[in-house]
């Protein structure tokens, strides 16, 4: 067991980066900087939007601005001791290595499963000693026990692996905020020990 003093002197020292940030990405990102993780490297292009309140940590008055430019603010205003580097890029299979090569772990934090394929293979090709945590299978309500982590080599995926995403089946805030708080209790998994 560590106090929490241990566990931020510990964990100040540590790189993760985050590969979306949007429901799960903005999430995870909050819970390590209250958690005191050192340093943040957070990619994503989009903006917020009305419809993203519903599950995202952003605020009305954020609506318009650049994701991780309103991510580095609402973090800068929870643990001003995190470190965040923003790209406002759109990651793809070219840039990944660039953007993430110093960190110790990478969440994944994606909506659509094209792009959680291409990031994971791509990790698991040019990063291989770098752990990669994907949320996979937080649609809907309820259910909340089929939730769960499950490790395949550096890949750990944090989900119920089967609820996909879709027009009757909404990402909401509950089971979304589950699954990337799973996500960043992974990453303290791997820097501290269970």
């Amino acid at each position: 067991m560590m106090t929490f003093e241990e566990i931020q002197k510990t964990l100040k020292n540590y790189s993760i980066g985050i590969a979306g940030a949007g429901g799960l990405g903005s999430n995870c990102a909050v819970a390590l900087a209250r958690s005191g993780i050192g340093k943040l490297v957070i990619a994503d292009f989009d903006v917020v939007d009305k419809s993203n309140l519903n599950r995202q940590y952003y605020f009305v008055d954020q609506i318009g601005k650049a994701k991780v430019e309103a991510l580095k603010e609402n973090i800068a205003r929870i643990n001003p001791d995190t470190i965040v580097v923003a790209h406002n890029v759109k990651i793809e299979q070219s840039n990944i290595e660039d953007i993430f090569a110093h960190c110790h772990i990478i969440v994944e934090a994606f909506d659509v499963g094209e792009m959680k394929k291409m990031i994971v293979e791509t990790v698991l090709e040019k990063l291989p000693k770098t752990p990669i945590i994907s949320g996979i299978g937080m649609a809907g309500w309820g259910n909340t026990n089929s939730i769960k982590t499950r490790n395949i080599d550096n890949l750990y995926l944090c989900g119920d692996e089967t609820s996909e995403v879709s027009e009757t089946n909404p990402p909401l805030a509950p089971r979304v905020g589950i699954v990337a708080n799973m996500q960043a209790n992974t990453v303290l998994e791997l820097i501290l020990g269970k």
